[in-house]
């Protein structure tokens, strides 16, 4: 072979043999440093793979396996971030080198394992921060990713804010149910257990796959069912722009034991209910998410409204203050129901769906408090979470013994501090109005000032209540409060203010007024039916709050057949009752002994009976009399009747002047003259709270106090 043969096979040949070499011995793991490293500078994290395969066409195939991206610097080394059996990206080598367009078909993840892990100190191991800031310019378009699919994909969520601990299991498979309904070919499942607010929750969640939530022009399904403690939670609809929540028609179902188990994952602060069941749509609109046309049942009583949630600012602290607007509506209710907004149990033992072993827990947990008044404290950092803005209307109150007809509230919670303006109760043709406000003052401490107006109260609905007695007219008066604490039996305890109420005209059963004076004889015909009704002249109770006591500054009551009059005190610190009932007929009667009542004990299990000494004297006085004689032993029995002492007409006015002035229990002018009585309307409340005692009832305070055996 010549020489100029043996070099063009040289030239030839060794270029072949590299060749053949290089493909035969050829490794794409070679790569795999500088895959990691660029891997590892674009997401700010190591990234290691075990091995890297890669197959030439059209479309690029790259598969690496064991992929791994640990935790950023102060999390554990040895529970990495992410681990991935093996990654498969198919890319479009040909769109990339001829349109500078990045086009990845297929990305598939074959056995994830994600530990998303939060600390106490709200730091993350899943935000990712850029390593490096953008070039100047036109920005370069996203990727366009075909289909991401995830099989056997396992995760785990710790959240000590939320108090959290989930592991996930997701699967990517083919469309069923309402994602194959809406023409899709694939459908990724959730499968979610573990604890979230510290409650036991499991869920299960069907959707689109996940890539599909970038594309506006098709709907995303979505059907989610969720259990967290007692809390059921069903979404089932699509979505036009899932990441912005447009575009929603979505069916929402809520049902639990309490409503107040919604505030981890609403973070709207609910008080405690019974059980309750709604349902309504889920939409976003007017930059909020708006919860429209729910309706359902929550113990006893209907709801249904509307209820919308705007997004607040992010504070300093990296928390939200949303804006919640509640229109809400129930054509009947049980206030049983509304107990836990005034710190009493929710629907107690008469909760609907309650079983007779609950119900006797209920009442024998009820039976064991020594208080009458809700002593529960409100719950002042849920107060501040929040501002709430609810207008709230009951067509019709129901109760075995409730006065009311229906109810009607406005109420705002802004920044913690919750105003009533006004909350309203029907009483026959008369309305009970309140205005309220309660502001925190400290962590634990809520200053309350409320004012009440009686306008035209029917006497016969109050009756009514007591299923024993009747009667008829129209109460008026006012009351106010004013005082710091943290519950309603703490602001009775140690509030100032007052109560004035009063009527002119009317009539009572002369069964409650013979029982007040202990007239056997009279009670006895009356509860034969005759006299069935007494005439009122005049009704005038003024009470004066000071530091928890509640002190009577006049009771009287003025009717065809008595005069009744009440002195005494309630102490509101201890719920202990002081108080003395004294009833004297007008006309002649026989069969009398009209001895006064005393009511003393606990507001809760009150000691009612007629005063020992007097009634023992007038009890032996009728012993010694009916020995020496039979008929003698009626003349202790025998009364002549009194005159009426007072003016009425002065007594109302002074109420009447009270309550115009929005100063019940309070001091007014002497009246020089009777004036004519007149019925009070309605007026704007005011809120007041200083106490003094007029000269006028201190004269008739002491007239009762004479009159007394």
């Amino acid at each position: 072979m010549t020489m100029r043969a043996k070099c063009w096979v040289a030239g030839i040949g060794i270029p072949v043999l590299l060749i053949v070499l290089l493909a035969i011995f050829w490794s794409w793991n070679w790569f795999i440093p500088m895959v990691d490293s660029r891997a590892s500078a674009a997401l700010g994290r190591k990234v290691t793979m075990s091995h890297l395969r890669v197959r030439l066409g059209r479309v690029v195939t790259v598969r690496a396996g064991n992929v791994q991206i640990d935790n950023p610097k102060g999390f554990p080394a040895t529970q990495p971030f992410a681990k991935i059996r093996q990654l498969t990206i198919r890319f479009n080598i040909i769109d990339y080198l001829f349109h500078n367009r990045t086009v990845v078909p297929l990305i598939d993840l074959n056995h994830p394992v994600i530990n998303a892990v939060a600390t106490p100190a709200q730091v993350d191991n899943y935000t990712f921060k850029a390593t490096k800031p953008s070039k100047p310019g036109k920005p370069k378009p996203p990727p366009e990713i075909g289909t991401l699919t995830i099989e056997s994909g396992l995760a785990h969520v710790v959240d000590p804010k939320l108090k959290a601990n989930l592991r996930l299991v997701i699967d990517t498979r083919a469309a069923t149910g309402i994602v194959a309904k809406h023409r899709q070919a694939h459908e990724i499942a959730v499968q979610a257990k573990g604890t979230y607010n510290n409650q036991p929750v499991t869920g299960t969640m069907i959707a689109g796959t996940l890539l599909t939530l970038r594309n506006t022009a098709q709907r995303y399904p979505l059907d989610l069912s969720l259990a967290n403690g007692a809390t059921h939670v069903s979404l089932i609809g699509t979505v036009q722009d899932p990441l912005s929540f447009k575009g929603a028609n979505v069916l929402l179902t809520l049902a639990g034991d309490n409503m107040a188990d919604l505030y981890p994952l609403t973070g709207i602060p609910i008080p405690a209910t019974p059980k309750y069941r709604v349902t309504g749509r889920l939409a976003y609109a007017h930059q909020s998410i708006e919860f429209t046309n729910f309706h359902g049942l929550v113990g006893n009583s209907d709801l249904s409204g509307t209820i919308a949630e705007k997004p607040g600012a992010i504070l300093t602290n990296g928390t939200s203050k949303p804006t919640v607007r509640m229109n809400l509506m129930s054509r009947r209710v049980d206030l049983v129901d509304l107990g836990g907004f005034i710190g009493t149990k929710a629907g107690g033992e008469h909760e609907a769906g309650a079983t007779a072993a609950q119900r006797a827990k209920i009442a024998a947990s009820e039976a064991r408090s020594p208080n009458l008044l809700p002593d529960k404290p409100f719950n002042l950092p849920k107060l501040n979470a929040a501002n709430i803005y609810l207008h709230y209307k009951a067509d019709s109150i129901e109760g075995k013994s409730m006065p009311l007809d229906d109810l009607a509230v406005t109420m705002d919670i802004v920044n913690g501090t919750i105003h009533l303006h006004p909350i309203s109760f029907g009483v026959g043709t008369g309305r009970i109005i309140g205005t309220i406000a309660l502001t925190p003052v400290s962590n634990k401490l809520i200053h309350a000032v409320a004012n009440v107006s009686f306008a035209n109260v029917n006497v016969s609905k109050l009756m009514a209540a007591t299923h024993m007695f009747r009667g008829a007219g129209l109460l008026q008066g006012k009351a106010t409060l004013n005082a710091t604490g943290n519950s309603i039996a703490s602001w009775a305890g140690n509030g100032n203010g007052g109560l004035v109420l009063y009527m002119t005209g009317g009539n009572l059963s002369a069964l409650l007024v013979s029982l007040s004076g202990l007239e056997f004889g009279n009670a006895l015909i009356a509860a034969l039916g005759l006299p069935e009704q007494t005439d009122i002249r005049c009704f005038v109770g003024d009470f004066a709050l000071d530091r928890g006591i509640f002190d009577t500054r006049t009771l009287l009551l003025d009717t065809g057949t008595a005069v009744v009059r009440g002195e005494g005190t309630v102490n509101l610190k201890n719920e202990r009752i002081d108080y003395r009932i004294q009833s004297k007929p007008k006309h002649f009667s026989i069969g009398s002994l009209p001895a006064p009542i005393d009511i003393t004990g606990t507001m809760k299990k009150p000691s009612i009976g007629p005063a020992k000494k007097p009634l023992v004297e007038r009890g032996i006085a009728v012993a010694v009399l009916g020995v020496i004689a039979a008929p003698l032993a009626l003349l202790p029995t025998i009364q002549l009747g009194v005159k009426d002492p007072h003016t009425c007409q002065d007594l109302v006015t002074e109420a009447e002047t009270q309550d115009r002035d929005d100063k019940p229990g309070q001091s007014v002018r002497p009246v020089a003259h009777a004036a004519p009585v007149r019925k009070v309307a309605a007026r704007p409340p005011a809120l007041h709270g200083n106490l003094t005692t007029s000269a006028l009832n201190r004269q008739e305070l002491k007239k009762v106090q004479h009159q007394r055996p």
